[in-house]
């Protein structure tokens, strides 16, 4: 069936309830009504203060191949409602062979810093269309943009030691393992051990022995040698099997015997125990014999809380390889990423602009054609305003807090900006030219460099401010009036 997964058309790889809404859309005639629908998320996640966007990549391979076939419409019309009928006509079948993809998407870049309410991506086109949509993209998006942050913060971490990934056989499936090297990738990462992930993104790839290996011999040093005799280009010997302190002097027997060969011993490897403690000792048992470029490698469950607080300890470690807890996001599992209407036109070709009403203000969304402009000055990035592009902005625009109104902020027209969104698909066709990975993964480090530290910081970060212009507010706030008072 695996294989199965990955042959197959992915376009029903959505909810039904998108099935049943476009259904009721071409029902009622309302199928190729223009509409927009902004995806955003609501917070930060690991109780942070910033987010990486990506998943990009995905959306565009998605897109570009989007097709509902012969197969998926045999398995959509055998779907039967409460009284034992077909759920969706024959004549809606015929509407979805022939509908060709002929939405607008605009997206933020992959790999760029990204807050709360801000749209990551905007599609524009027929209402029936975007509607079918909006489970495939969260779905691309989410997971892919809390890895990349995840890897990101433990980057920070990191600064300039070395970061691996070995995830693959604790992720959530073979997707989840894949999606997640490629985030971890973008996010900062240097390496995995995903050799799949290797072959098909170019991300490089890393990894020697388990403890299995060294169990399979009668002693730990016969293990080594044998290693090291058979593949001395990439020894990095995995030392607490039985004893870390005692596998660090075996590492050492071996390394010299690597010297005489004219090869030198990659690394030790800890994966249980005090990593502070013994990586401490492990430095000076190398140092002492002369392997001074020699890595100390850890895992077990890191994270960067424990990466954090073994660099305060004074660990000598250099190279972290990181599984579980990056490749689950093992804090936080799932963004909270979200799709709403945010304008529809009517019959007189003017745009009707849409909001989502609720008791939790946080839960409100926004109205309006959206895109985002970014401030900057010399030191760097300053504050972040969405805007209605149907509505022009002239003079010194004026950014209010959507949760305190009372807090404004005007920029003067010579101040510096970008607008984040850019063309990625008009009318179904696409228009952008995708960075590789490698570009994507050097834009998140070109990025954060461009923020105030504070919203780096793991435990109360700043707030990096965020707001709506003048007249977006303005409009929000009548409309949340108007329908307040019509409830």
């Amino acid at each position: 069936m695996i294989n199965r997964l990955y042959d197959t058309s992915l376009s029903l790889l959505t909810d039904l309830y998108q099935l049943t809404m476009a259904y009721g859309y071409w029902k009622s005639g309302k199928a190729e009504q223009e509409a927009v629908f902004n995806l955003y998320f609501r917070k930060h996640p690991f109780q942070g203060g910033f987010t990486i966007t990506c998943g990009l990549s995905s959306v565009i391979d998605y897109l570009n191949e989007y097709r509902i076939d012969e197969e998926d419409l045999e398995y959509i019309g055998s779907l039967k409602g409460s009284d034992d009928k077909a759920l969706f006509e024959i004549e809606f079948l015929d509407y979805l062979r022939t509908m060709e993809f002929k939405c607008s998407v605009n997206a933020i870049p992959e790999g760029t810093v990204v807050f709360p309410n801000e749209p990551l991506l905007r599609i524009q086109g027929p209402v029936l269309q975007c509607q079918l949509l909006e489970t495939p993209l969260l779905n691309l998006l989410n997971f892919q943009s809390l890895i990349a942050t995840k890897a990101a913060r433990m980057r920070l971490i990191a600064n300039n030691d070395a970061l691996l990934e070995f995830g693959l056989r604790r992720a959530q499936g073979p997707d989840g393992g894949m999606t997640a090297s490629r985030a971890a990738y973008i996010g900062g990462f240097d390496a995995t051990s995903n050799v799949l992930a290797g072959k098909l993104y170019g991300i490089p790839v890393r990894g020697t022995h388990a403890h299995s290996w060294v169990m399979s011999f009668d002693s730990e040093l016969e293990s080594f040698e044998t290693y090291a005799k058979y593949m001395p280009n990439n020894v990095t010997l995995l030392v607490d099997t039985y004893d870390s302190i005692k596998g660090v002097e075996n590492a050492i027997i071996v390394g010299n015997q690597l010297r005489e060969r004219g090869y030198e011993l990659g690394g030790i490897r800890l994966d249980s125990g005090d990593l502070a403690y013994l990586s401490i000792e492990a430095r000076k048992l190398l140092d002492e014999a002369g392997f001074e470029k020699t890595n100390i490698v850890a895992s077990n469950d890191l994270d960067e809380y424990i990466m954090d607080s073994l660099k305060i300890q004074g660990a000598k470690i250099n190279v972290w390889g990181i599984g579980t807890k990056l490749v689950t996001a093992f804090d936080q599992p799932a963004l909270g990423g979200v799709f709403k209407l945010a304008a529809i036109k009517n019959e007189s070709g003017e745009w009707d602009y849409k909001l989502k009403l609720s008791e939790q203000a946080i839960k409100v969304s926004t109205p309006g054609i959206q895109q985002v402009r970014r401030f900057k000055d010399s030191k760097g990035f300053i504050s972040d305003m969405i805007f209605n592009i149907e509505t022009p902005l002239s003079g010194k625009p004026t950014m209010v807090d959507p949760y305190d109104f009372t807090k404004t902020r005007s920029f003067s027209e010579t101040v510096s900006y970008e607008d984040l969104l850019v063309p990625i698909f008009a009318e179904g066709t696409l228009v952008y030219s995708l960075p590789s990975i490698y570009e994507t993964r050097e834009r998140v480090e070109q990025q954060l460099a461009h923020f105030h530290k504070g919203i780096k910081r793991f435990v109360n970060p700043h707030t990096y401010p965020v707001g709506l212009e003048k007249q977006l507010f303005d409009m929000k706030t009548d409309l949340i009036v108007k329908l307040r008072a019509a409830k």
